[in-house]
């Protein structure tokens, strides 16, 4: 088992995290969240994924150029300040405190990087740097993407000239040279994101906090991945288009189910099977070299996938294809050690899937959100839960609770059943946040997840995510002021009050 002992931490993404400059970065604020983790008696920071992310795809950090790049919006000005590379008269606040205005940040944050880059070259501080280039395998093929894509007016790779979509060596060597400039900044970028997290990340080891990172089973079709990896993915070899897409089918998310649009893995073809293989093991390296556990985001799909014949509106006619199942896994543990991971085995789950997740000894994931349906053996109730379990109040895909409350459209049933779940009298219209985080820190799963919103109460305005919508998300931001002494005071007696303080801060 991954959770030895009980413990609890909160779900906050970094660009929800305050800052002057219009979006969460990997500066001082994120040491203060770290800190105010600690005051509260934490032990896990979870967070979404860290790649890049483009409006190209509604800003959504679960579709990216890249499953391996960092995100540069989230490089920290002050820090590039601290390093030389940026002036004080560089540094102006940008943007809401309450929300990231993702196309203004965006505008900013290049300016910044580019000024920075033209500093470093300056410099000649390129020792570090030239090292980061060799010892970073996938960084030459995600800066050519990256400055091909400019090259092409934002144009997706399967839409560029024949040569350089189907990779002809002598063209791509040439586009090399012709953008190495540009190949050089998107280099630079990544150079800073990395070096940035791994400060911030031992500042969080110190502190005794453990990240929970997030990686998403696909990638996007539009990606550096395939683009350079074409023959693992399940595409037409002429075109780079592929037959079928990934999703899911209708479920409590959405009746139509969900139509993600990701290219599928080519499991069925025994031939690039090494090369696939290749690619996951250089992926999990990759990402367990950037956090200490991981949540696989539809963890299903490895048991079987969804798949979507290209050009249907919906995810409603689909088929079920087998995954590459537990030989998998045990492959990559093989290859790189013990796999700290979290099964999201949200949605439609067979037992099939419960079989594999338990078989790998993975910790499931409960949502008391979902548990309110009138039925006693409901997995999400917490009379229900299994110490191998997390148990969260919502996931970045649900409303907040207080938004679950006031929303019309739920059930007056399920609202009542919370209540009286949490020994409230029916007509006790009091909000429930308190309540559902006494639950989970209650539960016997060893570990609980409480989102930031619900910790501070706050309603639907600053829901995460709404599966299905493809604007308006992600742009959530927690003020500051938000991150007080009471709010940790709060959430430290709660995690004290149901024996989830760290082993080393118990006798506080």
């Amino acid at each position: 088992m991954i959770f030895k002992r009980r413990g609890c931490g909160v779900l906050l993404h970094l660009t929800s995290l305050p800052g002057r400059y219009g979006i969460g970065d990997l500066g001082r604020d994120a040491r203060n969240f770290i800190d105010f983790l600690v005051a509260g008696g934490q032990s896990y920071w979870q967070i979404l994924p860290l790649n890049p992310v483009s409006s190209v795809f509604g800003n959504s950090p679960y579709m990216s150029f890249s499953a391996f790049a960092g995100n540069p919006l989230l490089i920290s000005p002050d820090e590039l300040a601290a390093d030389g590379l940026l002036a004080a008269d560089d540094l102006v606040s940008v943007g809401s405190e309450y929300l990231v205005e993702f196309r203004r940040v965006a505008s900013h944050k290049r300016e910044l990087l580019h000024r920075a880059h033209i500093a470093f070259q300056k410099s000649g501080r390129s020792g570090d740097f030239s090292s980061f280039r060799r010892q970073t395998p996938w960084l030459g093929e995600y800066a050519l993407f990256m400055a091909l894509r400019r090259f092409f007016k934002d144009a997706p790779w399967y839409r560029w000239p024949r040569e350089i979509r189907r990779r002809d060596p002598e063209a791509l060597a040439s586009a090399g040279e012709q953008l190495a400039d540009t190949v050089d900044y998107y280099c630079f970028q990544q150079y800073q994101f990395f070096k940035q997290w791994h400060r911030l990340r031992r500042y969080a080891a110190g502190k005794g906090i453990r990240i929970i990172g997030d990686l998403p089973i696909y990638v996007g079709l539009d990606s550096a991945d395939v683009w350079a990896n074409q023959e693992i993915f399940d595409l037409d070899a002429e075109t780079g288009l592929p037959a079928a897409v990934a999703g899911v089918p209708p479920d409590y998310f959405s009746a139509t189910g969900q139509l993600w649009g990701n290219p599928l893995y080519a499991w069925q073809n025994r031939r690039v099977r090494p090369q696939l293989l290749e690619w996951w093991r250089a992926r999990l390296k990759a990402i367990f070299h950037l956090v200490d556990v991981i949540r696989i985001d539809h963890f299903r799909g490895f048991e079987s996938y969804w798949a979507v014949p290209r050009g249907e509106k919906t995810a409603v006619n689909g088929s079920w294809l087998p995954g590459p199942g537990r030989e998998f896994f045990k492959i990559m543990e093989r290859d790189l050690g013990p796999l700290p991971i979290i099964a999201e085995d949200l949605g439609l789950i067979t037992p099939a899937v419960e079989k594999l997740r338990d078989d790998l000894g993975f910790p499931g994931m409960r949502v008391l959100l979902f548990a309110f349906d009138g039925n006693p053996d409901n997995t999400h109730l917490p009379h229900n839960h299994h110490p191998n379990t997390v148990v969260y109040t919502g996931t970045h895909d649900n409303d907040t609770v207080i938004g679950w409350q006031l929303d019309p459209s739920v059930e007056t049933t399920a609202k009542n059943l919370a209540r009286q779940y949490a020994n409230r009298d029916i007509g006790d219209d009091r909000l429930l946040h308190h309540d559902f985080i006494y639950l989970a820190l209650s539960s016997p799963a060893r570990l609980a997840i409480i989102p930031m919103q619900d910790i501070l109460g706050f309603g639907n305005d600053c829901r995460m995510n709404i599966p299905g919508k493809k604007e308006g998300n992600w742009a959530w931001r927690c003020a500051a002021r938000f991150l007080d002494d009471a709010a940790a005071g709060h959430l430290h007696a709660l995690t004290r009050l149901y024996g989830r303080l760290p082993r080393q801060r118990r006798g506080e």
